[in-house]
């Protein structure tokens, strides 16, 4: 075996994070909203706490939904994700909800909604998106092993199939590689899941549980050798957990929700954004551009930033950098190859990926990259990319 040349950590979280169900909620009344209203402007924060939920942010729609629809949507999501038990101490039954929301300032919604003009900005900022032919959908292998662990952890959940599974949880893979970045053994694996009293003090049963039904069906044979270092539920038992345990606020899962760390961020959220909210949009648009590049062979690994001046439509610059793995394109520019080939206006983007038809809540839940079914996740680019290989 090739000597191990650095070691790369990722992690992923669970829907019953308590930040993640912040998530959930506040994509839950942005795909209200805009089922309604495609048009619609909403940034939508959610904050839980022990039995509380609290909605605040800015509105402009068309859409009507009154303030017992919004509680509707709030309780329904919250027992979706499993809080639905007095004993969790956050449940979407009886937890107390408080709507702030309100209308968006005209200030800004003047640089945005410009009538037959461009559709401006809706922030300023930089925006990052990344691709790497290392896993099958072009994801960093830690985070993509990462998520399909927390994934699998909610499926085992719900189905039953490990009963006494609460939905609190979180994975972390450390991943060695060799000089070459290849994918060599895991250094570790953490998993911790909150479960009922029932194993609170047969935590070797949760343990081989964990190993047998979760471990063994997703990650790949032969990664976990005799030095992988398995932490499960480390410090013992977790009964208390979700907002109970912690207080969650939408847009503190940024790392989870994009490439584990391993490619840089712009530094905003995505949840509870409408589609005119570059920060959502055009690291959406910033994934499909460096995915289609890596899978058209114009690079084996690929970071996209776009970044953006508030009310201004065409972005402000555009880098590409593919890490010395570009294929030979001649005189041509890789910026000068995306300006050609993409349309990196909000507008733009919002055309080319369908973003007002798309609903929102499954990508806080599952992941924003790496499903094929996102739109964003295509690479129906990667043939006329591939026409600029020399």
């Amino acid at each position: 075996m090739s000597e191990v040349y650095r070691t790369f950590t990722s992690e992923s979280v669970t829907q019953g994070h308590p930040d993640k169900v912040a998530d959930i909620i506040s994509d839950a009344i942005l795909d209200a909203y805009m089922e309604q209203d495609p048009n619609s402007h909403v940034a939508c924060e959610t904050c839980v706490t022990t039995d509380f939920c609290m909605v605040f942010g800015e509105i402009t729609s068309d859409a009507v939904l009154e303030d017992d629809d919004i509680e509707k949507i709030i309780r329904d999501t919250i027992i979706e994700i499993g809080y639905d038990n007095p004993d969790l101490k956050f449940d979407g039954h009886k937890c107390e909800v408080v709507n702030r929301l309100h209308a968006q300032s005209q200030d800004i919604n003047q640089g945005v909604d410009r009538g037959d003009e461009e559709t401006g900005a809706g922030d300023q900022g930089m925006m990052f998106g990344f691709a790497t032919n290392e896993t099958e959908s072009l994801m960093p292998f830690p985070i993509d092993l990462a998520r399909k662990l927390t994934n699998k952890l909610t499926e085992l959940r719900e189905s039953g199939e490990i009963p006494y599974l609460r939905p609190d949880g979180k994975a972390q893979v450390s991943v060695n590689y060799d000089e070459d970045g290849n994918v060599l053994s895991l250094d570790a694996v953490v998993l911790s899941t909150q479960h009922d009293e029932s194993v609170s003090d047969n935590q070797e049963k949760l343990k081989e549980d964990i190993r047998e039904k979760l471990f063994k069906a997703v990650i790949p044979e032969g990664l976990m050798t005799e030095n992988t270092k398995e932490h499960i539920n480390p410090t013992g038992k977790f009964e208390i957990g979700g907002p109970h345990g912690d207080a969650g606020l939408t847009g503190r899962k940024i790392i989870v929700d994009t490439y584990g760390g391993y490619a840089r961020h712009g530094g905003g959220a995505f949840s509870g954004k409408d589609c005119t909210k570059v920060d959502r949009s055009a690291c959406y648009m910033a994934r499909y551009i460096a995915k289609n590049i890596v899978a058209s062979g114009l690079a084996e690994k690929c970071e996209i930033q776009l970044s953006y001046a508030i009310g201004v439509a065409e972005p402000t610059s555009v880098m590409v950098d593919t890490f010395g793995t570009g294929a030979d394109i001649g005189d041509k520019s890789f910026e000068e190859i995306v300006r050609e080939n993409f349309k990196l206006t909000p507008d733009g983007i919002i055309e080319t990926l369908k973003l007002r038809d798309t609903r929102y809540k499954q990508t806080a839940k599952y992941g924003h990259f790496g499903i094929d079914s996102l739109p964003w996740e295509q690479t129906d680019k990667a043939d006329d990319l591939a026409k600029y290989i020399q």
